[in-house]
């Protein structure tokens, strides 16, 4: 554990026994399962017996897919400050699981805050009602022939120039809609999930602007959810390719069928997607800082632990900073988008602090991670060493929600955009 410099958490006992509630599902559930399922062949991940099946319907147990959900419809929609420390004590026990677990709610949430009576009866009611393993959700973004360039269009002055092959496309169809593309490999919980919060493009089909925003049910005629792909880290992170051939859904199941609503939709839902992410890098972060510093308190060379070395001591002062700034830095953003979202219904959060705070979070983890194995030396890369699994989680946070580098250009045209800073 940490001090916590925050006396709103260190001083408020029910915020003090969530975060202890957390940190021991964190250490006795996720931990062990995202070690076991790390050394699993990728395929087997998302088989039913697989340990990640028993995470999930754990983690339902104790009501954290109720999270986020309005409170008319049974669920628990919890504060900024004790959203943050979800995604970090979980991310703490691993990365992995923690975005398995909060990406799987993301359907039934969308369709919570604007989907119509029937959706509400025919997907978030069941959801909230299954304390096991029945409905998990994913969110499809990525296209195969696309990339974080998907992020780029929300702010170019000619979002048509980016052409419209490769991406998935809704079609009318009848009082209906039907589906026909595919959606990348990358895709979290794909292999897993039984409800895909998807993001098509509208007729006229004239570019990525034109989004709408659908809950399809994986068990329709015409999906293909391919098996768990195999990768470096983040293993315990099902992903895999979800195929609509000639899909059809209900009109009602198009939950946003404005291409501007769409659009909006699917930045609102960044910039939570950017809190629950730098939450959860934060936690891998802190887990790698925690590791580095047990070893250098065990350690010994020159005659002395290594904790003892000036350069050591440098260099987890530089790793304590990061996490501890990062840390301030989402708790801030996080307020900001819970206001504009949930409480004042404005959906109008700052998208560039949200993309920074991502970025920075995510970029940290991965420093930190370096770091910390650095000062693990030959050890660090021995694979029964925790911060060998660490470092190799740390690196797909650099890619996932789109890269690091584009991330950043887009925090930026948002910035510039919303004039949050002027020139007097």
């Amino acid at each position: 554990m940490y001090f916590e410099i925050d006396s709103l958490v260190r001083n408020n006992q029910e915020i003090s026994m969530w975060k202890s509630e957390l940190h021991r599902f964190a250490e006795e559930v996720l931990r062990p399962a995202s070690f076991e399922l790390d050394r699993m062949d990728a395929k087997a991940t998302g088989a039913k017996d697989s340990p990640y099946f028993e995470v999930i319907r754990k983690g339902k147990k104790n009501g954290y897919h109720r999270l986020l959900i309005p409170d008319e419809y049974g669920g628990t929609m919890i504060g900024p400050l004790e959203f943050n420390i979800w995604c970090e004590e979980l991310g703490w026990g691993s990365v992995g699981l923690a975005t398995s677990i909060i990406e799987g709610l993301f359907p039934a949430a969308a369709a919570s805050i604007i989907g119509s009576p029937q959706v509400i009866d025919e997907v978030v009611r069941p959801w909230m009602e299954d304390e096991g393993d029945k409905y998990d959700g994913c969110w499809t973004v990525m296209d195969p022939d696309r990339g974080s360039d998907y992020i780029m269009s929300f702010n170019d002055p000619d979002p048509a120039s980016f052409g419209t092959e490769g991406f998935l496309k809704a079609d009318r169809d009848g009082d209906g809609w039907v589906l026909n593309g595919v959606k990348s490999y990358w895709t979290g919980c794909a292999p897993v999930a039984t409800w895909a919060l998807a993001h098509p493009m509208l007729p006229p089909h004239e570019g990525p602007h034109q989004l709408g925003a659908a809950v399809v049910p994986l068990n329709l005629p015409g999906v293909t959810q391919s098996p768990p792909i195999d990768k470096v880290g983040m293993r315990d992170h099902p992903q895999g390719e979800l195929i609509f051939e000639n899909v059809k859904i209900p009109n009602h199941y198009m939950i946003a069928q404005a291409p501007e609503f769409g659009t909006i939709l699917a930045r609102l839902i960044i910039s939570l997607t950017s809190c629950h992410m730098g939450g959860a890098f934060i936690g891998l972060a802190r887990a790698a800082f925690e590791e580095a510093l047990k070893y250098c308190n065990e350690r010994v060379q020159g005659k002395a632990l290594i904790v003892e070395h000036q350069l050591t001591r440098y260099r987890l002062y530089n790793m304590f900073e990061k996490i501890e700034t990062a840390r301030a830095f989402l708790r801030a953003v996080t307020r900001n988008v819970f206001e504009e979202v949930f409480q004042n219904r404005t959906f109008n959060p700052s998208v560039a602090h949200a993309l920074a705070a991502q970025t920075y979070s995510k970029n940290i983890a991965f420093e930190v991670a370096h770091d910390a194995l650095q000062l693990h030396g030959g050890a660090g890369i021995l694979k029964e060493m925790p911060i060998e699994k660490f470092f190799r989680d740390a690196r797909p946070g650099l890619i996932m929600d789109g890269t690091s580098e584009i991330l950043a250009l887009e925090a930026a045209a948002d910035m510039l955009d919303e004039e949050l800073y002027t020139v007097d």
